[in-house]
């Protein structure tokens, strides 16, 4: 079973761009997936959700009440920034799903496939 792990920036997609990330993820899926998300993510969006400003604020307590919906599974990562925790996680096997550029230029890199979203309205899987 893969494990696609979640950006900050991608689980904001729904509030940012009304997009449902998990019936597209669905949808570009033709394998079995467990949705994951890192410890330091989940401590980017209640840092957001406690003092962040209008939209971001609203964004971050919307993206954590989905994440605690769907019962996406929190993975201990090391490392003190996000980007860096994805890229150590980051396999052939594990798929991130990111809207940051310089994140998925180092992951293709790596060649790591990557879930992102097009046209503001739909999610591609790149790098298969």
């Amino acid at each position: 079973m893969k494990k696609i792990i979640l950006d900050t920036n991608f689980i904001i997609i729904p509030y940012k761009f009304n997009v449902d990330i998990f019936s597209e993820i669905d949808r570009i899926s033709g394998f079995n997936y467990e949705l994951c998300v890192i410890d330091k993510t989940i401590e980017e969006l209640n840092k957001l959700a406690e003092s962040g400003k209008g939209g971001g604020k609203r964004a971050a307590k919307l993206a954590l009440a989905l994440l605690k919906s769907k019962k996406v599974r929190e993975l201990k990562s090391s490392g003190s920034y996000a980007d860096d925790a994805l890229l150590e996680l980051a396999s052939p096997i594990n798929i991130i799903a990111t809207q940051d550029i310089e994140l998925k230029r180092r992951l293709k890199a790596k060649g790591v496939p990557v879930i992102t979203l097009r046209q503001k309205k739909y999610l591609i899987l790149m790098n298969v």
